[in-house]
């Protein structure tokens, strides 16, 4: 494999970790949004993950996000009658999200494109270093 084709499958999976980053600062800015566009509480969206593959050469290609989807588990619901969104008995539905793990989230894609970038510049450090091999 060369340093080209191993830099565009980090680079895909930067793309795909930047969109999970994006996903999880989504949920946790609406994590107490009780009533959106559509009228209901907000639900908590997930990204997957698939693998390409690469048509010239058969093999690995990279990564990209093979759908975002709402976690379909329902939100809390809390007694709190002097709140808008309260339905006739007080009760407010609550968004799905859970901080703590939208938290660990966080950190595991933020290390994840971190990782990508250390890939990045030691790929581009090894090319300016084989480059300067014949110039002695």
């Amino acid at each position: 494999m060369d340093v080209i084709s191993a830099s565009n499958i980090t680079a895909s999976a930067l793309n795909a970790e930047k969109l999970r980053l994006d996903i999880v600062a989504e949920n946790i800015a609406n994590a107490n949004t009780t009533k959106g566009a559509d009228g209901l509480a907000y639900q908590r969206k997930t990204v997957s993950f698939e693998s390409v593959a690469d048509q010239v050469f058969g093999g690995a290609g990279g990564v990209r996000v093979g759908a975002t989807s709402k976690d379909a588990t329902p939100g809390n619901t809390v007694y709190n009658p002097s709140h808008p969104h309260a339905d006739k008995n007080g009760m407010v539905t609550m968004p799905n999200v859970n901080l703590a793990f939208e938290m660990v989230d966080l950190m595991s894609a933020s290390h994840s494109y971190e990782a990508n970038l250390a890939v990045i510049r030691n790929a581009r450090q090894m090319a300016s270093q084989a480059l300067s091999i014949g110039r002695f």
